[in-house]
């Protein structure tokens, strides 16, 4: 049996972690891919050097030409300007719609029957965009965003409470972006409802850090964004389709009714397999989360809107 692949699109700080992330957590032989000669080549030698430390006897190759990248099973798109101090996400939504609709294209041209697992920013229209470009079922075009925020809230809830973060089941529903929706409801401490354990005003408090939990790393970097969970994220989904894990994880899917939402890619949470998007988990929202996810439709509809204008469709 030949082994799995996984190419990972873009060379900068995200899709060189997601390369790393990828070879440690066995997921095959992995390709790294940028658009500027050496950096690809020369991370992609970096890491393949620590295979004998890790015990790790995947290949890890960098590359400049898509020939390379022939018969992915998964391809990771980090491809993209990332966010400075001062930029929102849909600052960047004109520039990389144009990034996203080439890179799709070139990469199925050699691996047509790959999953697409989208990282740029603004994931939920960058995910709708490769979605259009690339002609493939709805299954297999998904966008990473929830697994990051969720992770975000987790974490901030964990230190709050003072447990370990995998004890934490929270998740983060809608947009990638200041509407997103960490559920309060439903987030426990193995079944123990958070608001048992945290006084109102400071989980309102995590909440917003959750919103604003990329702008706060940004602040802090001056120069990029974050890029350890993002990567980590995107490797969890490609790691659920390759093994066939059947996870639940917050992921941006295309909908077609769910949540009453149609038409549009959406943080919710989905089962991820061997096919993709095997399965939408529906649940009932409250009137108050109902409306709060709409507003997380309304935005991704003006980058939808955005992105059709930018590309002619």
């Amino acid at each position: 049996m030949r082994r799995s692949k996984v190419t990972v699109i873009g060379a900068g700080n995200v899709g060189a972690t997601a390369a790393h992330w990828a070879a440690i957590e066995g997921l095959g032989d992995v390709v790294l891919l940028d658009v500027l000669e050496g950096i690809p080549q020369g991370k992609a030698l970096d890491q393949s050097q620590f295979r004998p430390i890790s015990g790790i006897s995947c290949s890890i190759i960098g590359t400049n030409d898509y020939k390379d990248t022939a018969d992915s099973d998964v391809i990771i798109i980090t491809s993209g300007i990332a966010r400075k101090p001062g930029m929102s996400r849909d600052d960047l939504l004109a520039t990389n719609v144009k990034i996203v609709k080439e890179v799709t294209e070139k990469a199925l041209e050699y691996s047509k029957d790959a999953y697409l697992v989208v990282v740029t920013n603004p994931i939920d229209a960058m995910v709708y965009t490769s979605y259009k470009v690339s002609g493939l079922p709805k299954n297999k075009v998904i966008g990473m965003a929830g697994v990051l925020d969720s992770a975000r809230y987790r974490s901030f809830l964990a230190d709050a409470i003072g447990v370990s973060p995998k004890d934490v089941n929270a998740i983060v529903m809608g947009i990638h972006g200041d509407y997103m929706l960490p559920l309060v409801r439903l987030a426990n401490v193995c079944g123990i409802p958070i608001t048992e354990l945290l006084p109102k005003d400071e989980i309102d408090a995590i909440v917003k850090r959750t919103q604003n939990g990329g702008a706060e790393i940004v602040a802090h970097l001056k120069t990029g964004s974050a890029y350890y969970t993002p990567a980590a994220a995107a490797v969890e989904m490609a790691k659920a389709i390759i093994f066939d894990e059947k996870r639940v994880l917050p992921c941006a899917a295309y909908l077609e009714g769910e949540f009453g939402i149609s038409g549009y890619f959406l943080g919710v949470p989905v089962v991820i397999g061997k096919n993709g998007v095997e399965k939408i988990l529906q649940f009932k929202l409250t009137e108050e989360e109902q409306s709060l996810l709409k507003l997380s439709v309304e935005k991704v509809k003006e980058q939808v809107a955005s992105v059709n204008k930018i590309l002619g469709w």
